[in-house]
């Protein structure tokens, strides 16, 4: 806990740089945030989860409700038939209390506040997960880009070998073995070449997908922060601050809760209540035919009263739901356990993929620097005839693979180490500083419903703020099928 000012400062340090001329890692981290669907969804769902707090605290409020009816009778005969037909007006109103109901709205409400907070780590979590992704893009764009110009650059120095190596055929200083080996150097060269630029196009695509644009000129990412120096301290972290070991931490304590609502259905309940009613003849109701005088058309009635529920057999049930509210929270504890095991694996693993890719980086540099040696060496030993031109393209293709895994290794090294920070809950938009507007608030939206006790009030129709990423070339229709 004591590294995270420590790896936010430099994170936000490191993001602020970049070059003025091209996309930087920050620019495209901002984008992603404000404009990727995946995390748009997320904040919506957490919306969602924010309003069943208000849902759960309704059960434990007033209700009123008016009734209403303008009713006739067809016919009566008999006793029944006591004068006029109506039509009959009847309006009524009734307001009810409850004062107990077993403990099921407090803990109702209680689960439904934890489950928020539990959305809220989810939220944490894609976000953690969205950026990696991003970061990964990013990375994958420059590395297959620079994997491109070094085979093109390949294919270059392979083409101007061959030609060199026609040339001294003609004067019979190499054999045709000499020039089909240059020949089929070239055409291995060139198809590595179309292999990158698929890759690339392939890269170019998920980066659109992720932060919604095409990629232009990106500049090279700023360092990552200081990170732990051993796979134990990353675990502690990881286990104090992984949003994704809070969120289920959260849900089966909710599911505790849940146990209590279900145990309160075989609790009595009681509430209180008035009534009201008021009825109107309006045909008027003539006279009584005994007395002669007038009846009334019109009256009231109200009814105040104390309303007890006891449950005595319910079919079994009750103790049915209870069952299944303890099995879904063993589920629960069950799988905060897996969750657990999880970062635990996914933090060792990030380490490991990061230590792994630094010496890798290490060794293919000091690789690097003896291939570009042995080329050098390479040719000017063919130069006297100690070298074959075999031996020069053996060369030249060892440095290109070498300068290939070079940076593979370094794009490796980079996205590791995010995910690194990923798994330890440190990839969010507030550990990285992001500055393209305000960030967004969970807490603005709970505040806003949470205690809302207006029937009527509802929120505009959600517009997307995601972008699409459709080109005009793509939105055309189809043409028409032609007619047999």
């Amino acid at each position: 806990m004591t590294r995270r000012p420590l790896l936010i400062g430099s994170l936000l340090v490191a993001l602020a740089a970049g070059t003025a001329s091209a996309e930087t890692l920050r620019e495209a981290l901002v984008a992603t945030y404000g404009t990727n669907p995946t995390l748009a969804a997320q904040r919506q769902a957490l919306r969602a989860t924010d309003a069943s707090v208000a849902i759960a605290r309704a059960a434990g409020r007033p209700q009123v409700s008016a009734t209403a009816g303008l009713n006739r009778d067809l016919a009566r005969s008999g006793i029944l038939d006591v004068g006029g037909k109506g039509p009959d007006l009847t309006a009524g109103l009734d307001v009810s209390y409850p004062l107990f109901n077993g403990g099921s709205v407090r803990n109702s409400i209680r689960a439904a506040q934890t489950r928020v907070e539990a959305g809220r780590a989810v939220l944490r979590a894609v976000e953690g997960d969205v950026f990696t992704e991003a970061v990964a893009a990013y990375m994958d764009v420059i590395r297959d880009r620079a994997i491109i110009e070094l085979n093109e650059n390949n294919v270059r120095v392979l083409q101007t070998n061959l030609e060199a190596t026609r040339d001294r055929f003609e004067i019979g200083d190499v054999t045709r073995t000499d020039v089909a080996q240059s020949e089929a150097r070239l055409e291995i060269g060139r198809s590595n070449l179309a292999t990158a630029r698929g890759t690339l196009s392939a890269s170019e695509e998920n980066y659109r997908r992720v932060i919604g644009r095409r990629p232009g000129e990106l500049a090279p990412p700023p360092p990552l922060p200081p990170l732990p120096t051993s796979p134990d301290e990353a675990v502690r972290i990881a286990l104090a601050n992984n949003p994704d070991i809070i969120a289920v931490q959260r849900q089966s304590r909710a599911s505790g809760f849940d146990v209590n609502v279900a145990r309160a259905g075989r609790l009595p309940t009681v509430s209180t209540g008035v009534s009201g009613t008021y009825l109107n003849n309006l045909a008027g109701n003539g006279t009584d035919p005994f007395t002669g005088r007038d009846l009334a058309d019109t009256g009231t009635q109200t009814t105040a009263g104390l309303n007890a529920r006891i449950p005595l057999y319910q079919g079994g049930a009750p103790a049915a739901r209870i069952r299944q509210a303890q099995a879904l929270e063993g589920q629960l504890l069950e799988q905060l356990i897996g969750t657990e095991r999880l970062v635990v694996a996914t933090t060792r693993s990030a380490f490991a993929n990061y230590r792994a890719a630094l010496n890798a980086i290490e060794s293919t540099l000091v690789a690097v620097r003896a291939n570009e040696l042995a080329l050098e060496g390479a040719r000017a030993e063919r130069s006297v005839g100690t070298r074959t031109v075999l031996d020069v393209l053996n060369a030249e293709q060892e440095l290109l693979n070498t300068q290939v895994s070079l940076v593979s290794a370094r794009r490796n090294a980079y996205v590791a180490g995010f995910q690194l920070l990923n798994a330890m809950g440190q990839a969010e938009a507030r550990d990285l500083g992001l500055e393209g507007g305000p960030l967004y608030d969970p807490l603005g939206n709970y505040r806003r419903v949470a205690g809302s006790i207006n029937d009527w009030s509802s929120d505009a129709r959600h517009v997307p703020v995601s972008t699409r990423t459709l080109t005009p070339a793509e939105l055309q229709p189809l043409p028409a099928p032609h007619a047999p």
